[in-house]
């Protein structure tokens, strides 16, 4: 799947089978469920659980949540707009 082709997926009714939890969560965050997203990541533990956990807790605006939360994931805090980082994680995992 292209990102291309999982944007589009954002706008069907029901997920996409077959979703890592990492674009599950950001498949929920798209759709305007953030809590949902952060749900599926809180409690996991690795550098990918924590860099989705960095970009959420940026997205709702908790820098000092999100600066922790990218140091565990071993990134610096992105520069990017949050539409762009978005896109840069579900490349990350689409190609992963």
């Amino acid at each position: 799947m292209t990102l291309s082709e999982f944007k589009d997926q954002v706008y069907l009714a029901e997920m996409p089978d077959h979703l890592s939890v990492y674009l599950t969560a950001l498949w929920h965050d798209a759709k305007g469920d953030w809590k949902g997203g952060h749900d599926l990541i809180d409690q996991l533990p690795g550098r990918d659980a924590a860099y989705v956990h960095a970009y959420l807790h940026r997205k709702e605006g908790d820098q000092y949540n999100a600066d922790y939360w990218y140091k565990r994931s071993g990134r610096p805090r992105s520069q990017l707009s949050l539409e762009k980082e978005w896109e840069e994680l579900v490349s990350y995992f689409l190609t992963g």
